[in-house]
């Protein structure tokens, strides 16, 4: 499956769905992280380490429902 850097920007509303607390800061640092070429980032709102898509989208799907999972529709 190829993917452009656009089909990374906004995970998918089944794994962020549109009124998730903190959505709005969740997109903004992972933009960030995207732009500053990182494998991820710490989410705002739990503190946890979330992996980008574009750093799961050079590794097969794991089936572990990750939130950028660029694989999701």
């Amino acid at each position: 499956m190829e993917l452009s850097h656009r089909d990374f920007l906004t995970p998918s509303e089944s794994r962020l769905p549109l009124d998730a607390l903190g959505r709005d800061e969740i997109i903004e640092a992972h933009k960030a992280a995207l732009e500053a070429g990182k494998d991820g980032y710490f989410d705002p709102v739990s503190g946890l380490w979330v992996f980008t898509a574009e750093y799961l989208a050079d590794r097969e799907c794991c089936d572990n429902k990750c939130r950028h999972c660029p694989y999701v529709d």
